[in-house]
C-alpha cells in the first residue's frame, strides 16, 4: 500500500492504495501521525479510490485519527468509499462519525470553513 499527501485549500487530501491491512495500517496510521502533528487545526479528507480492501485494523487506524483529529478542534472527512469498506462502517455502527462527501471539491469547501 501506498499513501499520495497532496495540500488544497489548507486541507490535507491523503490517497491510499492498494489494502490497508497488515502493514499497510502502519504506514496509513505514520501518514496520518505526521500530518495532524504537522498542525494545529488539522483538516484531513481520506480518499479512499484506489482501496479496494480495509480491515477492522485500518478501522481502529481511522478511529485513532478522528479522536486525535477532533480534539483538536479539527475536521476528518472521507470521499469516495466503496462498498467494501462501506459495509464495514456500516456494521460497526461508526458510519456517522465521518464526514462523508461526493466530490473533492465539496469536501474541501467544507473542511476549510468555505462552506
Amino acid at each position: 500500500m501506498a499513501t499520495t499527501v497532496r495540500y488544497k485549500d489548507g486541507v490535507t487530501i491523503l490517497e491510499p492504495s492498494g489494502k490497508i491491512m497488515g502493514a499497510g495500517v502502519s504506514e496509513l496510521r505514520e501518514v496520518i501521525t505526521a500530518e495532524v502533528d504537522a498542525s494545529d487545526t488539522p483538516k484531513i479528507l481520506i480518499d479512499f479510490e484506489k482501496v479496494n480492501m480495509m480491515d477492522s485494523s485500518g478501522l481502529g487506524t481511522l478511529m485513532g485519527a478522528h479522536v486525535t483529529i477532533t480534539r483538536q478542534g479539527g475536521r476528518v472527512g472521507v470521499l469516495n468509499v466503496g462498498k467494501n469498506i462501506k459495509n464495514l462502517i456500516v456494521r460497526s455502527r461508526l458510519a456517522s462519525i465521518f464526514e462523508h462527501f461526493n466530490t473533492e471539491d465539496e469536501a474541501v469547501s467544507a473542511l476549510s470553513g468555505d462552506a
